[in-house]
């Protein structure tokens, strides 16, 4: 039974049996809290087709409605506004009909796939937390969107080959004195990451040196030895040179290694992971097709561009003078295998804002070189994070590492969680202790990156991300955890929820509960659809907070009528439940005790 449906049904049978109209779909909305009601119908659209003033209109449906279903108990008009009261019939039967569905919340199967490519690191420095809203993003879209009923593919694209990479490699050769993931006791690829630092600052100091001796400074930049060595490095890499690809091979190896404890600690994993240093050269066949069609151009250099300015987005070099690819070389041939290999309905990439130019261009390339999957391409773009200290910047060696932030995250859960618990946590073992800290850390973590609109840009504040009182993982968590205790207790007493939910009265807060706990396949819907999971992170804090009120007005377990008791047992499993299976879709666990 669905009470929208339902009522909205009762409508279209209201105005037929008091006008003989038809009317078209009926919409229904929640009723503003400053009024009595659940769902409100505005009746001034039918005012000329009806012939009466909204009002009239109102109190005769309203009336209608009363005295013939069973669904609405009372009504009330304000102005062209008719606000409905749900009869407590109607909420026991929805609250029966969730309880017993066990996929409640999962909606039906499309027989469509959706590829979502995320994660997307660098091989010349470790995951940071601008990584971290990116993976925690793309885990939970995938989540969601499987909650929708498609088949999800999870792809990461790593950068493993280019410029970039070769700084780390070259700033090792030069200075590394063979320093090795065990000897320096760092993760490989926090290891990489400080070469990738040492390089930076030996560049700036080679460019200070030349400027301070009269060298411009955008002509030193581009003429530096260092950078002069790592252009080399690169065309040597291109070339199969078999020392340098030694030494490639040697650094990626120690960084894929830590990428993987720190994938595996947060709980995100992939489908198939792809590597640019096996796709550029796809993307260079590509651009060897779209030069002979005249989608590209060759300029006397012998680089290769796109005119895009009919487009508004200007001209873009796609591979280099001498030869070698761009990062627009590589993605045209990674997003041509991911179609090959997967063949997928739609392709969406969860990258941050920055690249919003590149991925307007990337998709344009496609659609000229009549590609048939370019108008299923989508870039879930996503503002920066930043700290209270300000922006991070990678060569500086001033991010803020993923690792030490989960560990700082989740030793900050367990202070407040010890400060909350005042002795509840003595009989938790250590590895006890240790697995809840970890979950209510990462819950922190991945709650506040993901509760705020993902192409907003926002400020990480961990203390804040902790609060076991506020709008906030650990808070969330402990609500499950909280009812987990009542059911245990009830069980305790020779009381569980068997059964079907009886016929009795209902308190205006059971009501919002089993009201709210209807709303979540719509929400799921609606995240999926806007590919927004802040709005199940909003879904699961209104339900926390909404099952606290419940919780603080009446008796669950005190409640001495077996039928109200047993009906309040249901809905609080039922709320549970399905906090459990929200946050889920935001790839957060939830405690059974706390």
């Amino acid at each position: 039974m669905n009470i929208q449906e339902d009522i909205s049904s009762a409508i279209q049978q209201a105005v037929a049996a008091l006008y003989q109209q038809e009317i078209g779909d009926v919409i229904l909305q929640p009723t503003k809290k400053e009024f009595e009601g659940t769902y409100t119908f505005v009746t001034f659209p039918l005012t000329k087709a009806l012939r009466q003033a909204p009002v009239q209109i109102g109190e005769r449906i309203g009336t209608w409605l009363v005295e013939n279903t069973s669904v609405v108990r009372a009504f009330n008009v304000v102005q062209g506004f008719l606000n409905l009261s749900v009869a407590d019939a109607a909420w026991l039967t929805t609250l029966t009909n969730m309880a017993g569905d066990s996929s409640f919340g999962r909606l039906p199967a499309r027989g469509q796939s959706v590829m979502v490519e995320f994660s997307s690191p660098n091989t010349n420095k470790p995951l940071h937390l601008g990584h971290l809203r990116n993976n925690f993003l793309g885990d939970s879209v995938s989540r969601i969107l499987d909650a929708n009923g498609y088949d999800v593919i999870k792809t990461c694209i790593v950068n493993d080959r280019g410029v970039h990479i070769c700084k780390s490699m070259l700033a090792y050769q030069r200075f590394g004195n063979g320093e090795t993931p065990e000897s320096s006791g760092l993760k490989g690829d926090h290891l990489i990451g400080k070469y990738y630092v040492l390089f930076d600052r030996a560049y700036k100091a080679e460019i200070e040196t030349m400027v301070a001796q009269g060298t411009d400074k955008e002509v030193a930049e581009k003429t530096a030895p260092l950078m002069q060595a790592v252009q080399q490095m690169l065309r040597q890499w291109e070339q199969g040179d078999p020392e340098t690809i030694a030494l490639w091979n040697k650094l990626n190896n120690w960084v894929y290694a830590g990428f993987e404890t720190t994938y595996k600690s947060i709980g995100v994993s992939f489908d198939k992971t792809y590597y640019e240093s096996q796709t550029y050269l796809l993307g260079k066949e590509i651009i060897e097709e779209g030069l002979q069609k005249g989608v590209f151009y060759r300029k006397d250099d012998n680089s290769v561009w796109i005119d895009l300015t009919d487009e508004g987005l200007d001209q873009k070099l796609v591979l280099r003078s001498d030869g070698t690819s761009v990062y627009m070389t590589q993605d045209l041939g990674t997003t041509e295998l991911k179609y090959s290999d997967f063949n997928c309905d739609r392709q969406i990439w969860v990258v941050g804002n920055e690249q919003d130019y590149h991925f307007n261009v990337l998709f344009a390339i496609m659609r000229r070189l009549g590609r048939p999957y370019a108008n299923e391409l989508y870039h879930l773009s996503y503002g920066m994070v930043d700290l209270p200290t300000g922006k991070m910047k990678s060569r500086e060696g001033t991010v803020v590492d993923a690792d030490d932030l989960i560990r700082e995250t989740t030793d900050a859960a367990s202070a407040a969680a010890d400060d909350a618990a005042k002795g509840k946590l003595d009989e938790f073992t250590e590895a006890e202790k240790a697995a809840l800290f970890q979950m209510l850390g990462l819950g922190a973590l991945k709650y506040y990156l993901l509760k705020v609109d993902p192409q907003k840009r926002m400020q990480f504040n961990p203390a804040e991300s902790v609060d076991l009182h506020g709008n906030t993982g650990p808070y969330i968590q402990y609500v499950h955890a909280r009812i987990r205790s009542v059911v245990r207790k009830a069980a305790e007493m020779g009381v569980s929820a068997t059964g079907a939910v009886a016929t009795t009265d209902l308190d205006e807060i059971e009501q919002q509960l089993i009201y709210l706990l209807s709303q979540f396949p719509q929400r799921i819907a609606d995240a999926g659809k806007d590919l927004a999971p802040s709005y199940i992170a909003q879904y699961a804090y209104e339900l926390a907070k909404t099952f606290n009120q419940f919780y603080d007005k009446l008796s669950i377990l005190k409640e001495t009528d077996p039928v109200k008791l047993n009906n309040r047992l249901i809905l609080s499993e039922l709320v549970a439940e399905t906090i459990r299976k929200a946050m889920g879709l935001l790839g957060i666990d939830v405690p059974e005790k706390m």
